[in-house]
């Protein structure tokens, strides 16, 4: 498993402060985009070429942990 606060980063003078692959301009979306347009892991990195595998795992990696919280702050709200 690997641990995206290592991989990932946010400023707020890159995209807004949205979440972007270390090192790089290449949002979190983007890469959820891409995965979710069905794109290969060769190809994001083809595409990205500043990316690293790493980079598409700690993406994964956030998405379902914010996923979790949610779940959790709606379970919470719901009781």
């Amino acid at each position: 498993m690997t641990d995206w606060r290592h991989h990932l980063a946010s400023d707020p003078h890159v995209h807004g402060g949205q979440m972007c692959a270390k090192g790089t301009r290449v949002t979190v979306k983007v890469i959820l985009d891409c995965l979710e347009d069905g794109a290969s892991r060769d190809e994001i990195l083809r595409s990205h070429p500043e990316l690293r595998p790493a980079h598409i795992d700690a993406a994964l990696e956030y998405a379902a942990d914010v996923n979790h919280t949610e779940t959790l702050k709606s379970f919470g709200a719901a009781h």
